[in-house]
């Protein structure tokens, strides 16, 4: 009897340890090199980069990519490097900082004599689908903190990004779009600080 046991303890010890040493890859929506050096001026004011909204279906330790026309899959192997929405805020940080030059101020005592704008972002969709395309979808409202009129500026914006086969591939396309999204960002802070009347620019994807 306890021979006929040890062929298949033999089997299912092989099979935990397949299991066990399967790589899990950690990734970051923080391009090594975030924010495009802006032809523009630096400008005079600081920013307050609120927490970023996820939908709860894309709020995930794992990345989620779609598989057809309504299938998703949940990469257990692929993983973000910290929370989804702490990954959004910070490659967001990076590229307003930059391009913006100045300083995002979250969590930090706001100092007095300097405007300081708040940006909030609420992603409504970032969609993978493997070898072919990233989509970002998000809305965004811009206002300087202590305005006794209260007033924003929201905004929306589509961005797409060619990705590739590789997971890597997936995430620098990810990458991409939220460069994009900086991008519009940057300019309608510009804008809407210097006249509250100015409106949201246009979406070039």
């Amino acid at each position: 009897m306890r021979s006929l046991l040890r062929p298949g303890l033999v089997v299912l010890l092989l099979g935990v340890a397949a299991c066990a040493s399967d790589p899990v890859h950690y990734h970051t929506l923080l391009a090594p090199s975030a924010g495009a050096t802006s032809s523009q001026p630096p400008v005079n004011f600081l920013i307050d980069v609120l927490p970023v909204g996820i939908p709860s279906n894309l709020d995930q330790t794992q990345l989620v990519v779609r598989r057809g026309a309504s299938g998703v899959s949940v990469l257990d192997g692929e993983r973000w490097a910290g929370p989804l929405a702490d990954e959004v805020r910070g490659a967001l940080s990076a590229e307003l900082t930059q391009r913006l030059g100045t300083q995002n101020i979250a969590g930090l005592p706001q100092p007095s004599g300097t405007p300081i704008l708040r940006i909030k972002l609420e992603v409504r969709r970032f969609d993978v689908w493997p070898g072919q395309r990233v989509r970002l979808d998000a809305d965004w409202s811009l206002g300087l903190a202590n305005d006794a009129a209260n007033s924003r500026l929201l905004c929306y914006g589509q961005f797409d990004e060619p990705a590739n086969g590789s997971y890597a591939g997936i995430v620098i396309a990810q990458q991409r779009a939220l460069a994009a999204l900086a991008t519009r960002i940057d300019t309608d802070a510009r804008r809407w600080v210097h006249s509250r009347a100015a409106g949201c620019s246009k979406n070039s994807s």
